[in-house]
């Protein structure tokens, strides 16, 4: 087996893992208690220069 056939079936199998992992990971970090305040920050920042409040 070629060193290419070792990565393409590493890719085909384990990386599809560890991307979905990623993903959760990533969606999962938003809903952490300590990340409250900057999520509040990022859904309140287009309406920082709104000057007909």
């Amino acid at each position: 087996m070629s060193f290419y056939e070792t990565l393409r079936h590493f890719a085909d199998s384990y990386g599809l893992a560890m991307m979905f992992a990623l993903y959760l990971l990533l969606c999962g970090w938003h809903f952490l208690p300590r990340s409250r305040e900057g999520v509040e920050q990022a859904k309140n920042s287009i309406f920082k220069e709104d000057d007909h409040v």
